[in-house]
């Protein structure tokens, strides 16, 4: 008997407990500077990394919106093992956009067994605008290896396989999926930023990294869905924060029993000032999770009209207005959560900013999470759109502009 896809309800009874024990630990984990890592452990036993795998391959079949809900709710236990999962589930996407093959079916069996894969498209340096100084090189007898150095590699650290963007001498640029533990290859924990620490963001060094034929894949763009997906995620990781932000303001103002002369009430709960605070909390919370699911819908619009290697008419509309429901929620959400993670402190008092509460973590993590793809362009790029039509870019790129002295020089 063929067993059913997984609903959004029953997915989230078969992972509660899960969400809960990480929810548990992420405080602590954050004063410890302790990487998650028997959290994405424990959630590749469990299979999430499976549940957008169709069950005719082995996954959990649960829709690409649903998906994303179920995303934001393990963002709320831990923002950053979310994050971290980030180019996986992109790659999942990916593989479902093809049109079905031996390797496509080889990487969809395998991710449902629970084998993880990270990101690693961005690099450092001075190196001029649109070239990948990592490459691909093609020994005489035919052996392909990769070359180079990648940063912002979220979740590779954690993963068994990495998915490299390369250049190749006389051919288009293109990425290449790399066993991360074989010789050649080496990951670094050194991402400094103030927020989302714990996501695998740093260093990734290729030296003559081995990559099979046919994890080689026909170029950068893949799924038609593929940059709103990475900024979807980004957003429900967004979700995520608020609503953690609202569940410690609960359990912060109500476990008090400490009042000020000056204040309204002989309980913080029953305080009108502090119900406001925590109602407009609650209400920022609320907006992301609709405009997520807003988002997250549009997208999968293009996702089911895509797969299977389909390119119906019509679609390069989807794409541009999947992409414009993303950014606007981009742009709500970039400056609500952070503001709200601010906002959370007024609710509390002194003692909310003790280092042992490490309740500053919801700010740090939402502004990190905020500058990715800078939001600012994504206002101009909404606006572009509702105003001329012009559909959202399918991709982008960062380095030096050329004539402004940049050139491929590391830094």
């Amino acid at each position: 008997m063929t067993r059913a896809p997984l609903d959004l309800e029953s997915a989230r009874a078969r992972f509660a407990d899960l969400f809960a024990r990480i929810a548990d630990g992420a405080a602590d984990r954050e004063r410890r500077r302790e990487l998650p890592r028997r959290a994405l452990r424990d959630l590749q036993e469990a299979r999430f990394g499976a549940i957008t795998v169709p069950v005719s391959h082995g996954g959990l079949g649960l829709g690409l919106a649903d998906a994303i809900d179920l995303l934001g709710e393990l963002a709320e236990a831990d923002s950053n093992v979310a994050h971290a999962l980030r180019g996986h589930l992109e790659f999942v996407e990916d593989q479902r956009s093809f049109a079905p093959s031996p390797a496509r079916d080889d990487w969809l069996r395998r991710i449902a067994d629970g084998e993880l894969i990270g990101n690693a498209w961005s690099e450092r340096g001075t190196a001029a605008l649109g070239t990948t100084a990592t490459r691909l090189v093609e020994a005489p007898d035919g052996t392909l290896t990769v070359h180079g150095a990648k940063y912002y590699t979220t979740g590779t650290l954690y993963a068994d396989w990495t998915d490299v963007t390369v250049g190749r001498d006389g051919l288009p640029d293109t990425a290449v999926a790399v066993r991360v533990d074989q010789p050649g290859v080496t990951v670094l924990d050194d991402w400094d930023g103030f927020g989302q620490r714990h996501t695998g963001t740093g260093t990734v060094v290729f030296d003559g990294a081995v990559v099979r034929p046919e994890h080689v894949f026909d170029g950068i763009e893949r799924a038609p869905h593929q940059t709103p997906f990475f900024q979807l995620v980004l957003n429900a990781v967004l979700t995520g924060i608020a609503r953690a932000v609202v569940r410690d303001a609960v359990a912060n103002v109500t476990g008090r029993s400490r009042v000020y002369s000056h204040g309204n009430a002989d309980r913080g709960r029953d305080d009108p000032q502090l119900q406001a605070v925590v109602g407009e909390l609650s209400a920022t919370a609320f907006t992301a999770e609709a405009l997520l699911r807003r988002g997250a819908e549009a997208v999968e619009r293009v996702a089911v009209a895509s797969r299977d290697g389909a390119r119906p008419a019509g679609l390069d509309d989807l794409v541009a207005r999947a992409g414009a429901d993303v950014y606007r929620a981009q742009t709500v959400l970039s400056d609500a959560v952070p503001a709200a993670a601010s906002h959370l402190f007024d609710a509390l008092g002194a003692s909310g900013v003790s280092v042992d509460a490490a309740l500053d973590r919801h700010w740090r993590n939402a502004r990190t999470v905020a500058s990715h793809n800078p939001q600012v362009f994504k206002r101009r790029i909404v606006g572009e759109w509702v105003l001329n039509g012009a559909p959202p870019p399918t991709a982008w790129a960062i380095g030096v502009a050329p004539g402004t002295g940049g050139g491929p020089r590391a830094s």
